[in-house]
């Protein structure tokens, strides 16, 4: 049975010139790039290629660049630290509902030690309002940590309008780039952005690197303690040959393949919303289908059949999506970012999927989804009825 991946918003495959340039690292450079004689000074040389080719990827300078384990780090660094060097200034934060687990995390820890965190809430297209940031924003905010996208639904939020608001505060401003990095072009300079996390498995790179942008001039302690690799920001020998199998990804993204992509994945959402309507399934989008957001993922209510039976189904047919919530051990948890869209009580919470294209998806796959995804609601039977 063919397998067929549509669940890139959670991982993508390694591309063959990121394992060609990992391979070759891994086999012809070895040595510790803290250490002084030719070994180390070759690994700091290949290390510093990657860091030079990340920085102009977003318009930072290659000092602003500090790799970490991934996202999770990253956004944990940026939170937790910037919380503890800057607690005199004040201690509130500002979030949105809908981010990843990442930010939210750290974010109740803070709560317990004392900190108030405002969430703001955001409509039924996953986004918030300036309006809303405006009058959460206070005197003591000393940090606002946002996404620019969204990984459920493919909202993208204002961070151009809220970057040129805080450009003048004390707060320090956080963005989640993890879905966003490597499908839209991104300048930390023009955003005001101070903070910026991303993860190289999200755009076909390894999986356990990734990048804190860390403006200068934005100072706190390394949350990893240890060694004083990375200029003291950050302790822990360097992955050099998962580094440079970053920086590797990080070149085939040209602002004009990243344009090709959207364009690609938003025909994509078109052509599964046509073959759906053309199959008579009843279902609604969650969140919005339009060129300018996260064309590389798709949320959709399948009406009456429950998310896990749906995931189910698709699996044992060879379709790898998500839930529109976590599944962990067969139990559903409902999806925070459904719920802060719809409510608590909308059906959407437990009848959702979301279907996520990469690199290597292709309109033949879609097509063969479409058909499975028909026959599997045409056996199950829908509860609602059809438009």
């Amino acid at each position: 049975m063919e397998q067929i991946y549509l669940d890139n918003a959670a991982t993508t495959p390694m591309s063959e010139e990121v394992i060609a340039e990992m391979t070759d690292k891994m086999q012809n450079v070895f040595g510790n790039a803290s250490t002084g004689y030719s070994f180390g000074r070759q690994a700091a040389m290949v290390m510093n290629e990657a860091r030079h080719t990340i920085a102009q990827s977003i318009n930072a300078h290659d000092n602003e660049i500090i790799f970490t384990s991934g996202g999770s780090e990253s956004d944990n660094t940026a939170i937790l630290q910037t919380a503890e060097a800057r607690q005199g200034l004040g201690k509130h934060i500002i979030t949105t509902a809908v981010e990843h687990e990442a930010v939210l995390k750290p974010l109740h820890y803070l709560e317990n030690k004392g900190f108030d965190v405002t969430y703001l809430p955001v409509d039924e297209h996953g986004e918030i309002s300036i309006d809303d940031f405006k009058n959460a924003l206070r005197d003591d905010t000393i940090l606002v940590s946002i996404m620019m996208g969204n990984n459920e639904v493919g909202s993208r939020m204002p961070i151009h309008e809220i970057g040129e608001i805080l450009k003048d505060h004390q707060a320090w401003f956080h963005t989640d780039a993890v879905q966003t990095y490597g499908l839209l072009d991104i300048d930390v300079d023009a955003d005001h952005i101070d903070m910026l996390s991303t993860s190289a498995h999200k755009i076909n790179g390894p999986k356990m690197i990734g990048f804190l942008y860390r403006r200068e001039g934005i100072n706190f302690q390394s949350f990893v303690k240890g060694g004083d690799q990375e200029t003291k920001r950050r302790a822990g020998t360097e992955n050099v040959p998962a580094i440079a199998a970053f920086g590797k990804a990080v070149s085939v993204l040209t602002s004009d393949e990243k344009n090709h992509r959207q364009a690609k994945y938003f025909q994509f959402k078109q052509q599964i919303s046509d073959g759906l309507k053309k199959n008579n399934i009843d279902f609604e989008v969650n969140g919005v289908v339009a060129p300018d957001r996260l064309n590389h993922v798709f949320n959709i209510w399948i009406k009456g059949i429950s998310t896990y039976v749906i995931q189910t189904n698709l699996d044992l047919a060879g379709f790898a999506v998500s839930g529109g919530s976590a599944c962990t051990a067969g139990n559903l948890e409902p999806s925070h970012v459904l719920t802060a869209m719809f409510g608590a009580d909308s059906p959407r919470i437990g009848e959702s999927i979301r279907i996520s294209f990469g690199r290597y998806t292709t309109s033949d796959q879609i097509t063969k989804f479409i058909d499975a995804l028909a026959k599997i609601v045409a056996r199950l039977g829908q509860k609602s009825e059809v438009n």
